[in-house]
């Protein structure tokens, strides 16, 4: 436990001197400061009528608010797989690891506590970001989302597992196919989402057993649909009022299923790395 704690330690000191995670937090805080001025300006021009209206004016900020978190969730994903993407196999290429690996520390340790550090630092950047969405809201509208406790563990599972499907595609592929593959695992998870979706509204089956079978291959997606559902009142995700109001809502089963996938990602990882020649 110590020799994994003291890599994860290594590997943050690491990521802090890296300027992907300088470029990530300056984009992250451009983000946040513009979709305060827009918020701001949003509701400065909101029609009379619907600010008079406080149901109107709920939904309204609502949708706002998750089309933030949405953005938010697409920045976390970003960072989530380009910062550990070439954290095996760039090591490896540089000799990095090979002098890692020389010391007392076993294989398992070494990737275990990069593991734990970049899942903290994309689930800490899931919560910056989200922080300032929600802050933005709540001093600007007085009004936050509907259950966030559920929604926001839910989007930190999303981060787990593309870190872990990073890591895991480095202790196999090269960095630029690592982050390839996961991307496009990310891409047909989004489009399976979608047709699933659609599917859903026009009573397709066929459709819908697609999307559901890309949810299984790559539960991120499916994450976030189900976050976007909780974060919203029950009449807007009913009605269907919003882009984030699924028509199919992933299950619960769902969620064990993508804490499952992290958990044998990253048992694939450590075997995978075991083996591998450094």
């Amino acid at each position: 436990m110590r020799a994994m704690l003291t890599v994860a330690g290594i590997t943050l000191r690491e990521a802090g001197r890296r300027r992907i995670l300088l470029a990530a937090l300056v984009c992250g805080a451009a983000f946040v400061a513009l979709f305060a001025i827009g918020f701001h300006h949003i509701l400065k021009g909101m029609p009379a009528h619907v600010a008079r209206n406080l149901l109107e004016r709920r939904m309204v900020l609502t949708f706002f608010t998750l089309a933030g978190l949405y953005a938010t969730n697409f920045l976390a994903i970003m960072t989530a797989v380009l910062l550990p993407v070439d954290t095996v196999s760039g090591e490896i290429a540089s000799g990095v690891m090979q002098t890692l690996a020389s010391k007392p520390v076993r294989r398992s340790e070494i990737l275990l506590g990069k593991w734990l550090a970049f899942v903290s630092i994309a689930i800490g950047y899931l919560a910056l970001l989200a922080g300032g969405v929600l802050l933005t809201a709540r001093l600007e509208g007085g009004a936050l989302p509907p259950r966030l406790e559920l929604g926001l563990p839910l989007m930190a599972l999303e981060v787990c597992v593309l870190v872990t499907l990073s890591i895991l595609g480095g202790t196999r592929f090269g960095t630029v196919t690592s982050g390839v593959v996961v991307f496009g695992l990310y891409g047909l998870a989004f489009i399976g989402s979608w047709v699933e979706q659609i599917g859903t509204i026009a009573g397709n089956e066929a459709a819908r057993t697609i999307g559901t079978v890309a949810s299984l291959i790559m539960p991120s997606e499916a994450m976030w649909q189900l976050a976007a559902h909780h974060m919203q009142p029950p009449l807007m995700s009913q009605l269907q009022m919003t882009p984030f109001s699924p028509a199919s809502v992933p299950s619960p089963a769902m969620v064990m299923w993508a804490a499952g996938y992290v958990v044998v990602a990253l048992v694939a990882a450590l075997v995978q790395f075991s083996r591998r020649s450094l």
